[in-house]
């Protein structure tokens, strides 16, 4: 034995524990969600059922706390993605001894408690639609909790979209705007579609961020309620396999959409270099 297979061998146990340790706890949710037995019991096995998947859909606060938690985060996502834009924009515009205190200023959400975050949401805009006359359109738990969600996720949206446009050539605009272009049509034209990728990026992540707050919804949403809140009321009552039934089903769809993604990606990169290549016979011809 010399010191590569040693190793090699604690490489080897490294990887073994690193994995279990990540995803051992989501196959024993998965094994539980299968098994008859009424508590969630990856062994021993009863016998292998599906109405834990049954009991899950039939489960009308479950459906109704994720049809709200999908509506809130489309409307986060419709919200956070365009003020972190802004955001971002703003940025490179402003004087360059005011950005760190501007990013200070913006950032500052994500750092602020949800617990926070969620009461004076609430506070605020109770006030606000009081005084504007506006409190049947606002005051709401679904209104409350797209607001409240969407102060810190717009800092999350704008931090991606700022990471890619700090590598967009200014060039591109200048050149744009000699040649007769408008602001507006710069904007369109030449900036959105270099920023396609960070404004996906977003959209997912802002989706994603909205889908799994508690602390800031619990408050915000009042009388309404997400799918994290009812998941959260019904482990305080008692958890059963259908929660693990539903977190098959997210881990499923996570990896189609990962996947699916992958695939796109692989397929468009394909089209582009073909694209390149044709390009590059042609000219060569010519």
């Amino acid at each position: 034995m010399n010191s590569r297979t040693v190793l090699r061998a604690m490489t080897a146990l490294y990887l073994l524990i690193f994995f279990g340790y990540l995803f051992g706890p989501l196959m024993i949710m998965a094994a539980s969600a299968f098994n008859s037995d009424s508590y969630p019991t990856a062994y021993p096995i009863e016998s292998l059922t599906l109405k834990w998947f049954w009991v899950l859909l039939t489960d009308r606060d479950m459906m109704l706390g994720l049809k709200n938690s999908v509506i809130i985060g489309i409307g986060v996502v419709c919200v956070s993605v365009p003020v972190g834009l802004a955001g971002s924009i703003m940025m490179t515009q402003i004087y360059p001894r005011a950005r760190s205190l501007y990013y200070l200023i913006t950032v500052s959400p994500v750092l602020t408690p949800g617990v926070i975050i969620g009461i004076s949401t609430v506070i605020f805009w109770k006030d606000f639609s009081e005084l504007t006359g506006t409190k049947p359109y606002i005051y709401n738990g679904i209104i409350l909790a797209i607001l409240g969600q969407s102060s810190f996720i717009s800092a999350y949206s704008m931090l991606i979209i700022m990471a890619r446009l700090t590598r967009f050539d200014r060039a591109q605009e200048e050149a744009a705007l000699d040649l007769g272009a408008s602001y507006p049509q710069v904007f369109w034209h030449i900036l959105l579609p270099f920023l396609k990728p960070a404004l996906l990026s977003a959209a997912v992540i802002a989706f994603l961020s909205s889908f799994e707050n508690y602390n800031t919804t619990t408050f915000a949403i009042l009388a309404d309620k997400t799918l994290v809140t009812v998941i959260a009321g019904k482990v305080r009552q008692g958890t059963t396999p259908a929660l693990s039934a539903l977190g098959v089903i997210i881990i499923l769809i996570t990896l189609v959409g990962a996947v699916a993604y992958e695939y796109l990606k692989r397929r468009e990169e394909a089209a582009s270099a073909q694209r390149l290549r044709e390009e590059g016979g042609a000219a060569a011809e010519g």
